[in-house]
């Protein structure tokens, strides 16, 4: 069972493999998890398994550890290139999310004006205005779409809520106008959905998903697409890596729709 969680409401600088040296902001719990998809691959485990016991910061207190860290970071000549909102579980969940999103502007501007702000999210609370003009307001809103599938993203994505439609999400995806960046997980492997059920298959890099997701991705109209594999422990342990050349070939497929895109191993 992983085990992976992140202080609150400030962790690292890290290095991402996407985004540089990053400066993380964790808006959930530090004590366990709170997400509204129950992800097979996440690296912060099961929702059932890390249940938190402690609140979510507040918009003060990320405000003040967010300006204390930057202060210091200043102060000794070291400037992350992105501040990233990740941590515990969904980040735009937390009910202050578009004003923590200003403070973290004003605060950016202040101290780091060259870094950019990144918000890591599955994209479930896009249907709310202000949360959708909140990332709006970021340089780099990411958005989860791993398939167009829905008996996949039931066995895999996992959503909290019995009423997730996916292509709900997509033209949620697309009255961004561009100003969005998807990111989608593919891997290998079986996933067993339920005690006593056979496993099902995880893998979605053949073209009977790569296909369909392609069409989405055509019609969400990304300024960026990130691919991307299993890189840490998952709490199911029966996934595996997708391969470098099934990465790049569908790397390749994405461009040549005219949309950059990038693979990480």
């Amino acid at each position: 069972m992983s085990t992976r969680l992140y202080p609150s409401p400030v962790y690292g600088p890290v290095h991402s493999r996407r985004l540089g040296i990053s400066l993380g902001i964790n808006l959930l719990p530090p004590d366990g998890k709170s997400c509204t998809f129950d992800c097979v691959y996440c690296e912060c485990g099961f929702n059932r398994d890390r249940i938190p016991k402690l609140p979510r910061p507040t918009r003060a207190e990320v405000e003040e550890a967010l300006g204390r860290q930057l202060c210091q970071m200043h102060d000794e000549g070291v400037h992350p290139d992105v501040l990233t909102f990740a941590g515990n579980g969904e980040p735009t969940s937390h009910p202050d999310f578009a004003g923590i999103i200003d403070d973290t502007i004003r605060l950016r501007d202040r101290y780091c004006p060259e870094a950019r702000i990144s918000v890591l999210s599955n994209a479930t609370m896009i249907h709310r205005q202000q949360v959708f003009d909140a990332l709006m307001r970021v340089d780099n809103n990411i958005l989860k779409l791993d398939t167009v599938d829905p008996d996949y993203i039931r066995a895999v994505d996992r959503p909290v809520s019995p009423n997730y439609d996916v292509s709900r999400i997509i033209d949620g995806l697309r009255r961004f106008n561009g100003h969005v960046i998807l990111q989608t997980m593919f891997m290998k492997g079986s996933t067993t959905p339920a005690e006593g059920r056979p496993a099902v298959s995880v893998d979605n890099t053949g073209d009977v998903f790569v296909g369909p997701w392609l069409e989405a991705v055509k019609a969400i109209g990304p300024k960026e697409v990130m691919v991307y594999t299993i890189d840490r422990e998952t709490p199911d342990r029966s996934l595996r890596k997708a391969a470098p050349a099934e990465l790049d070939a569908i790397r390749d497929r994405v461009t040549a729709l005219g949309i950059p895109c990038t693979a990480s191993y």
